[in-house]
């Protein structure tokens, strides 16, 4: 291993940011031989990725290829191609195809980031060209968090939000089982012995131990960086890049100690998460655009731009070309007892039988059972402009037992706490309810009649909702004969407001197909690289399948490292 010195503070790789993109390329580095430091401003690591689904978009992976998914190169790339239009960038694109089936082949054979697959997993808009109805999709396998030893009490806890009583659920069958639990004797067994053992980590551990989803792939990750000597430093918050001789050597560090110098004798790696909580620049570039000057992202909000701006002082330079600047997700607002005020992402129900969104005007704007992403963006071009970018999802009770309406769970658990905090607005009737919300009744009236008259049918001529694998794939299979449509025709209804927010954002900096960050020229700042949300997406500001901001995450990230491995191969000297 070549090192820089006896110097604590040298390394030969620093990576700034510790989600899925930065730790990929710091475990990547590692496990060929290189000294990694990983500098986490926050005192918990993981980033966004530990609040994510942990769903990975890697078409060709090995995991589909055993499952014998044969998926030649050209689909996806058709796929991109036709989705992404006038933002393909098919140079970047191809690399990301051919790199990830090697990244997913490399974590799950040399490291502990074991997968599972998602091969029933469609992407999202199946008119495209190129579009799969499984087989792209993997995703991190359950651990337990005590396997990390110390490094657990360092690991960003679940989401509060998508996880109940802080039990972090998987999608799939574990979801399927708490959503069954009051209708089916296995299921009921199953989430017995889930909260069984959760309780138990509670009274032990104070926290959850059974970790699924982005908390899995984040714990795995973290696992393999300490057993590969990564030294992943919390409460170090990067100030300051250094540049000499045309080279990024290292960066100024803010620790509890004070300011400090790391060098890093091969380059750095930028994967802080992106901009979507720095309001200043939201506000810059949300002027120029057609999206919503705020946003309710569910990033944590140390994801506020650092990569960005550390990027720009040496030079780079941020795309904002791109079609839109965030991958947007419907959110609520949840009122919490303590006063603070949470964001529910609302993925689940929105595909159920049951259930629409409709405009203060009281009428349908969406498919509902489409892509987060197009919900949103549906939202965005509907409203009127000067008017509050909003919507509510509708149902009836009956609905809200059986599948929840935002953090309101099904039954068992009661509803009522969120009728009376506000948070579930309810009306005896339609027009009641459409009063409760502030919504235009007689348009409500009329759009609940028009689409039950079509629903008792399982038909909707409107929007086409259950048209495609990826609106059926959420639905509920036991509903004949569409999964994604019934009537809301017996009260009391429930309503909750949904407003624009995201996963994180697309714009960040400009980067080649090796992820390395270029100037305002085009050309490689010597020993820099993105990663994650840092780097400029590859979609283009869209969003064409579920996974697609980790699967470039991790597949740059593992490019990323790969090149600092070259990197230190070609100038070990230095």
């Amino acid at each position: 291993m070549a090192t820089s010195g006896h110097n604590p503070a040298d390394c030969d790789v620093l990576v700034i940011g510790s989600g899925a993109g930065g730790m990929a390329a710091a475990v990547t580095a590692a496990m060929h031989g290189l000294k990694v430091i990983v500098a986490e401003k926050e005192p918990v690591f993981g980033g966004a990725a530990a609040w994510s689904g942990g769903w990975i978009w890697v078409p060709g992976n090995p995991l589909a290829r055993r499952a014998g998914f044969d998926d030649a190169p050209e689909g996806p790339f058709t796929y991109l191609r036709n989705e992404l239009d006038a933002h393909f960038d098919a140079r970047r694109v191809r690399a990301f195809l051919q790199a990830a089936p090697a990244m997913v082949e490399f974590f799950h054979h040399r490291t502990d980031l074991q997968f599972v697959d998602g091969n029933g997993i469609p992407d999202m808009h199946s008119w495209t060209e190129g579009a799969a109805t499984g087989g792209h999709q993997v995703c991190a396998a359950p651990i337990d968090g005590r396997s990390l030893g110390p490094l657990f009490d360092k690991l960003r806890r679940p989401m509060r939000e998508t996880a109940f009583m802080g039990m972090p659920i998987m999608a799939g069958q574990d979801l399927a089982a708490f959503m069954t639990a009051t209708r089916s004797v296995r299921s009921a067994v199953h989430v017995a012995r889930r909260m069984g053992r959760h309780l138990i980590d509670l009274a032990v551990w104070g926290r959850a131990t059974q970790l699924v989803n982005g908390n899995a792939l984040i714990a795995r990750l973290g696992l393999s960086a300490s057993r590969a000597g990564v030294d992943i430093r919390v409460s170090c918050a990067a100030k300051e890049l250094i540049r000499r001789d045309g080279n990024i050597v290292g960066a100024v560090v803010e620790e509890r100690c004070g300011n400090r110098t790391i060098h890093a004798r091969c380059g750095i790696v930028l994967a802080t998460g992106g901009f979507p909580h720095d309001e200043k620049r939201w506000q810059e570039i949300a002027g120029n655009s057609h999206a919503p000057k705020q946003h309710w992202s569910v990033a944590p909000t140390s994801a506020s731009g650092d990569g960005l701006r550390l990027g720009e002082g040496v030079g780079g330079k941020v795309d904002i070309s791109l079609a839109s600047q965030a991958a947007w997700c419907p959110v609520s607002l949840v009122p919490y007892r303590d006063g603070t005020i949470g964001r529910f992402p609302h993925i689940i129900e929105r595909a159920k039988p049951g259930i629409i969104a409709v405009l203060a005007n009281g009428r349908r704007f969406v498919n509902e059972a489409n892509g987060y992403y197009d919900y949103v963006d549906a939202m965005i071009r509907a409203v009127p402009p000067g008017a509050e970018v909003a919507s509510w999802l509708i149902c009836n009770r009956s609905f809200q037992r059986r599948y929840g309406l935002g953090i309101s769970r099904p039954a068992p658990v009661p509803v009522k706490p969120y009728l009376k905090s506000g948070y579930i607005k309810r009306g005896e009737t339609i027009g009641d309810l459409a009063s409760a919300c502030g919504i235009d009744a007689s348009g409500l009236e009329e759009t609940v009649a028009e689409y039950n008259r079509h629903a008792v049918n399982g038909e909707d001529p409107l929007f086409g909702r259950g048209s495609t694998a990826f609106n059926r794939k959420g639905g509920d299979a036991d509903v004949k004969p569409n999964p994604c449509v019934a009537p809301i025709a017996r009260g009391p209804f429930y309503a909750v407001k949904v407003l624009p927010g995201s996963f994180g954002t697309f714009m960040g900096l400009m980067t080649d197909e090796y992820a390395a960050v270029l100037n305002e020229n085009g050309k490689p700042i010597a020993g820099l690289y993105a990663a994650g949300a840092d780097m400029s997406s590859i979609m283009g500001g869209f969003y064409p399948s579920g996974g697609i901001n980790l699967g470039p995450a991790m597949t740059f990230g593992y490019i990323a490292g790969l090149q600092l491995v070259a990197r230190s191969a070609a100038s070990p000297g230095f």
